[in-house]
């Protein structure tokens, strides 16, 4: 254990601190497809009871317009998160008709490009960016693409705690942004110890070890045959994470640089403002149509595709690099966790405990800046986890050496131990956080409990990857319907849904102004300090 996690950990276990620790928060969003009974792509609209994907906070749609995009509100506990990500997904089956929804992260047979929506949000300004933006996505990356399914987890860690590690750390609060900075720079040194360690979720918790064939559209690929219909690779975690899922040649040379938020924010706000030629050479409109918001490398910053973004809630008309400047990091979001298809909501309690340590683990540990040759080898260690993390003979980079996977993880879950005690000791109910880690050593010591291995002997003895999602989403859909919402709860459902298509249609009608001039105001706000 390092001198600083020893001296912060001793700090945070006394009796008058240890309360912080149970103010932090946390929520999920997790993605899905609709798809109808034969586990095929929804070819209907979102669907108007859900309320409006424009102005919904809870329940709003992704890339393709089948892709729905649940969205808790921030609690401090797990369960109670989990909780209400339940209850928004009972509402929604009960308001799907014979629709479902998909239960594994990569999509089941697809139609033609043609046939999948890009999600449509009205013909508001605001709606519009939406919807151009996703056609840009769907030009630059293809619509199979936009049709993968994740959970992304949001953390943060209560203010007073920053502030409490600041004050034992000799920062003085005499500089104006001398608490926000050191704030903003302890969450960009967490990102950079997920960036070191984030390969142990890919093997834990990835469940995407094979895929349909009509996912890669004809694409070239090293993977093996499992039937007619289905690609996997024998050792594989998460080939949605790998090159396979979210590749694009324009972000290949894109590497915010994480050592400090003025670097990360400088990097990305230049790729969004410097041309790509060949997204140059098919230009923002075909036939008087818009098809992409610009020809940069990326359209808006939301476009770059990382495991972990540093994030601050963002007020009106304001874009998230520009929150980021003005007020600081306020949480980071993780974004690399398939989702489980064993587990209802996609994701399981147990899940939450682990992530909840390690994310602290990540946070108050040591973390020294990252060279441009450390981000490769963190880089490739997490490739080599998602395509071949199972294998017995897999090692990874560290030091300069290379050592088993499961030497490191087994040594990471012990590093990791001393946290999970501490939210334990905060905790009231037992030793949850402890257990979850006993759970996840049990993997580490037999790759078959993992859950890449068990779907994937799933998908075997069903003989196909479809078939299996179709069986999970049935099984959880039948589930859900089983056990309706109390009524009170189901109407509090209906009056969001019913506000929140009164307030689209209340922005439609105030609308004023051009597409054209509101796009090039959104452009040209990208600079930070700027306050419009």
């Amino acid at each position: 254990m390092s001198n600083q996690l020893q001296r912060r950990l001793a700090l945070l276990d006394d009796e008058d601190h240890r309360a912080l620790l149970g103010q932090g928060l946390r929520g999920i969003e997790r993605e899905t497809l609709r798809v109808d009974r034969h586990g095929h792509l929804a070819r209907t609209p979102h669907p108007r009871a859900l309320g409006s994907a424009l102005t919904h906070a809870q329940i709003t749609t992704d890339y393709a317009e089948a892709l729905l995009e649940f969205i808790t509100p921030a609690e401090h506990d797990i369960s109670t998160v989990l909780n209400h990500l339940d209850a928004i997904h009972r509402y929604a089956h009960a308001r799907l008709g014979d629709e479902m929804l998909w239960s594994v992260s990569m999509p089941g047979e697809l139609p033609s490009e043609e046939a999948i929506e890009i999600a449509w949000y009205g013909k508001s300004n605001l709606g519009m960016l939406k919807h151009v933006y996703r056609r840009g996505l769907a030009l630059r990356y293809g619509k199979a693409m936009q049709c993968i399914a994740g959970i992304h987890y949001n953390y943060s860690l209560p203010e007073r705690l920053w502030r409490l590690v600041a004050a034992s750390e000799g920062i003085v609060e005499e500089r104006r942004h001398a608490l926000r900075d050191f704030q903003s720079e302890s969450y960009i040194a967490m990102i950079r110890n997920f960036r070191r360690y984030s390969w142990l979720l890919m093997y834990l918790f990835g469940a995407t070890p094979a895929l349909t064939t009509s996912f890669l559209r004809g694409r070239p690929h090293q993977l093996e045959t499992l039937s007619d219909d289905t690609l996997y690779l024998p050792y594989a975690t998460s080939l949605r994470m790998s090159d396979l899922g979210y590749q694009n040649d324009a972000q290949s040379g894109l590497r915010p640089h994480e050592n400090s938020l003025e670097s990360y924010v400088t990097s990305l706000m230049s790729a969004v403002n410097t041309p790509y030629e060949p997204y140059a050479a098919v230009g923002t409109r075909k036939d008087g149509e818009w098809i992409q918001l610009s020809t940069n490398v990326l359209q808006i910053e939301n476009e770059y595709y990382s495991t972990i973004r540093p994030k601050r809630v963002i007020r009106t008309g304001e874009r998230p690099v520009q929150a980021l400047c003005n007020r600081g990091v306020q949480y980071i979001e993780v974004r690399c966790l398939d989702v489980d298809p064993f587990e209802p909501v996609g994701i399981s309690l147990e899940t939450g405990r682990f992530l909840d340590a390690f994310l602290l683990f990540c946070a108050l540990e040591e973390s020294p800046p990252i060279s441009p040759e450390d981000g490769q080898v963190h880089a490739r260690n997490f490739a080599r986890t998602v395509k071949q993390g199972r294998d017995p003979a897999l090692t990874l980079t560290r030091d300069g050496a290379e050592l088993p996977l499961t030497d490191w993880a087994l040594e990471l879950v012990e590093r990791i131990r001393p946290l999970a005690r501490l939210l334990d000791q905060e905790h009231n109910d037992g030793d949850v956080h402890t257990s979850s880690l006993d759970l996840q050593q049990a993997k580490i010591a037999n790759p078959a409990l993992t859950p890449s291995a068990r779907v994937l002997e799933e998908i075997r003895s069903l003989g196909s990857a479809a078939a299996f999602g179709l069986r999970q989403s049935q099984l959880h859909a039948a589930s859900f319907r089983d056990s309706p919402l109390m009524p009170a709860e189901e109407a509090l459902f209906d009056e969001m849904a019913r506000k929140s298509l009164e307030e689209q249609a209340q922005i439609e009608r105030s609308d004023s102004g051009s597409f054209d001039d509101f796009v090039a105001a959104y452009n040209s706000s990208t600079l930070c300090g700027n306050h419009h």
